[in-house]
């Protein structure tokens, strides 16, 4: 019997044992380090992982807005409904688009996104999400569905779990956000007009200090109508298992961190390299070693990805090193730090071994706020520095060197469209990035954003007649 059945097994056993065989007062593994990413003052990227039972009671509601995250659906309160909602518009200027000489562009973008979570008592919930996004401006070509969808189903699922002895189970089955794995490895990429979700099972064991969660999904194929055209892709295949466990504090003095390793595959029927289109199995053995250490915090990931490409074989890897000092003792003290990124390269434009590196779904902002480069062929080091100017205020500068691994091999764009002739010009230093951002949280629910970055082309960019590129980009987001 598969692992992925006995968990759903031990689940269902879970969910119909007595309320007396299960701990009164279980502990979890902590919640911020599940896979679901960060819960800052009730709200999170993915919706479905905010908890609002502490409006079932009246006198902790402010405005009309707490009581649609909380509406009985029986007398004891044990079925209930929650309701969410975003509204986000923004506007990204860019000047040289795709860094070639050309008028400037402009990106008006509207995101509207309304979810409805039912719970129905302890262990079973059913979650539904649907999404508008607008696209419109000055020069902004074809949009893809992913920045331009009049209508999308972009989640639904159901769920259940339970409790066997110390261990929590659960699994989910629909179309959902996946994200148990290094941000820019996996991540929903919340940069885009509408989300990146995946279709299948996240099936999920969890102690106070362990975890593990299996999972098999197939990606969306995003159309840019409505409904009925956004559909599961069969030619692209993600699976695999991440875990996780939390490090005794004892080893590291006022240490909290988490060791998180993860075994996946990818395939992809229609996978691409140097205007080739075959048929890929790529697989990815890494770990993640993350948390605080005193004032210092720390996310290292390395990966190794190996497989093969139409039969040609595989080898690459990626590693992410990202570190930041607390200057003072308050936690909103400034922080300095610096961060190594390295995806290797090569093999694009020749034959034998396929060495480029290839994340599934990364978080591609991290690189290039323009998504002018990914952790593809790329070497980048990146000091920076963040603080708190004022009160809700945060700000963050940032000065980025990025390199190619290979010579050999073209630069990339955050899709892994190569520069055109880049593979074919002499040289390794690619570009220089300024970066700055501010978010002003105005109340928990509305927040002001603004993101500036200006690109200068070096040699290899330059040699192939690519240019600088200045980028800008605003929104306000209201969520409830």
């Amino acid at each position: 019997m598969s692992i992925t059945r006995l968990l759903c097994g031990a689940l269902t056993l879970a969910c119909a044992l007595p309320a007396a065989a299960q701990t009164a007062t279980p502990a979890s593994y902590p919640a911020a380090a599940q896979g679901d990413g960060a819960t800052v003052k009730g709200y999170n990227l993915s919706r479905w992982a905010e908890d609002w039972r502490i409006y079932r009671n009246p006198a902790k509601r402010d405005d009309f807005l707490d009581r649609l995250k909380y509406l009985p659906l029986d007398d004891d309160g044990d079925i209930y409904l929650t309701l969410s909602g975003e509204a986000r518009l923004r506007m990204n200027l860019t000047s040289n688009p795709q860094l070639i000489e050309a008028p400037e562009q402009r990106q008006d973008i509207v995101r509207l996104v309304g979810g409805a979570d039912l719970h129905i008592g302890e262990h079973l919930r059913f979650y539904g999400e649907i999404a508008h996004g607008r696209l419109s401006g000055k020069n902004v070509g074809t949009p893809s569905g992913s920045l331009r969808n009049d209508f999308v189903r972009q989640q639904y699922f159901a769920e259940a779990d339970g409790r066997v002895g110390e261990v929590d189970l659960g699994v989910r089955y629909g179309r959902q956000e996946f994200t148990d794995g290094p941000n820019l490895l996996i991540s929903q990429r919340d940069n885009n007009t509408i989300r990146f979700v995946l279709n299948g099972t996240r099936v999920w064991a969890r102690t106070a200090t362990m975890r593990v969660t299996l999972f098999d999904f197939e990606t969306t194929d995003l159309g840019d109508g409505g409904l009925g055209d956004d559909v599961p892709d069969k030619d692209r295949r993600f699976s695999g298992v991440s875990a996780g466990f939390v490090l005794p504090d004892r080893w590291l003095s006022k240490s909290n961190l988490y060791f998180d390793p993860f075994f996946w595959r990818r395939r992809n029927r229609v996978g691409t390299w140097g205007g080739i289109v075959l048929p890929a199995v790529r697989y990815y053995a890494g770990a993640r070693l993350w948390g605080d250490v005193g004032p210092v915090a720390i996310d290292w990931t390395i990966v190794h990805q190996y497989g093969n490409f139409g039969g040609r074989r595989i080898a690459a890897w990626q590693a992410f090193a990202a570190q930041t000092l607390r200057v003072g003792t308050d936690k909103t003290a400034p922080r300095i730090g610096i961060h190594a990124d390295y995806g290797s390269g090569g093999g694009g434009y020749t034959h034998g071994t396929l060495r480029n590196a290839y994340a599934p779904y990364g978080n591609n902002v991290y690189f290039s706020y323009g998504l002018f480069l990914t952790a593809t062929n790329l070497i980048a080091v990146a000091p920076n520095v963040s603080f708190q100017p004022a009160k809700g205020v945060r700000a963050s500068l940032e000065y980025q060197f990025a390199w190619r691994d290979d010579a050999r091999d073209a630069v990339y764009r955050a899709n892994y469209t190569p520069y055109v002739d880049t593979e074919r010009v002499a040289g390794k230093a690619v570009a220089q990035l300024a970066r700055a951002q501010i978010v002003y949280s105005i109340t928990p629910r509305l927040s002001l954003t603004t993101r500036a970055e200006y690109l200068r082309a070096q040699e290899v960019l330059t040699r192939a007649g690519y240019r600088d590129s200045a980028f800008l980009a605003t929104w306000v987001s209201f969520r409830f």
